[in-house]
């Protein structure tokens, strides 16, 4: 159960301000600050930032934390400070895989952390033993920049959470605010208040950077699933098995000299 709640009602006479007043900076009516407050409705998220912003705190610490006169802010780092994250759950309350299509990828950046957003979205269950622990979600990929996975794949990932844990070479799905949802390989760790270097798979596009501040969220790939099948290994050419002995004799020149 969140503390949204208690923690509204005891921000906003800490800050002296009457439910009227703090609704007319969140530009809402009184009686849904009154409602809030008795636990009779729960903000939205667009609110719910706007509140924790108001009183400078993450939305995390306005939600899970009890805030009152002995509780003291923690010490925040892009990398490992927690972020809200909204799931679903079947019948028996298990995590669902909710899939993140190409075509809702844009509202994404918008409802990421919005339970009425993530509720909407398609899900599903995998019984697979590596699913078991993390959260996960599905995430589809358009273009060709991560060949040989090809475009339309969908990327099952693992959600995040603290990004010092990121190792170059390994890839990611990236939510950031401009580049959107985005499976690239990492081409250095992360450091707060520096940039992300993203590199593609596909050598024809070069790499480029994201500043740390624009990153929603990171997801570690952990497999994908894909319609279009593998084609056959085609039979060496002339060229190819020329080349393959241009390069033994080479190894073998180099051995020879070592």
């Amino acid at each position: 159960m969140s503390n949204i709640s208690p923690n509204l009602k005891y921000l906003r006479k800490k800050k002296g301000l009457t439910q009227q007043q703090f609704a007319d900076a969140m530009e809402v009516k009184r009686s849904l600050i009154g409602a809030y407050e008795e636990d009779r409705a729960e903000p939205k998220y667009d609110l719910l930032k706007k509140i924790a912003e108001f009183y400078d705190l993450t939305i995390d610490e306005f939600i899970n934390e009890k805030i009152n006169d002995s509780w003291k802010p923690k010490l925040k780092s892009q990398g490992s400070n927690l972020r809200i994250l909204s799931i679903s759950v079947d019948n028996d309350n298990k995590e669902n895989i909710e899939m993140v299509p190409v075509k809702a990828s844009a509202g994404y950046l918008n409802g990421f952390a919005d339970p009425e957003y993530i509720k909407d979205l398609p899900k599903f269950q995998l019984p697979l033993p590596f699913l078991k622990q993390g959260t996960f979600r599905a995430f589809e990929i358009l273009g060709d920049s991560m060949l040989p996975i090809q475009s339309g794949s969908i990327i099952l990932a693992e959600y995040l959470d603290n990004w010092n844990d990121i190792k170059i070479g390994e890839t990611y799905i990236v939510i950031s605010k401009n580049e959107g949802v985005v499976y690239k390989r990492a081409g250095n760790k992360f450091k707060e208040n520096k940039e992300l270097k993203l590199v593609s798979d596909n050598k024809l596009y070069d790499p480029y950077t994201i500043p740390s501040d624009e990153i929603l969220e990171i997801w570690k790939a952990k497999a994908f699933i894909s319609s279009t099948l593998p084609e056959p290994t085609p039979e060496p050419s002339i060229e190819t098995l020329s080349s393959m002995m241009a390069q033994m004799q080479k190894s073998i020149s180099n051995l020879n000299k070592n």
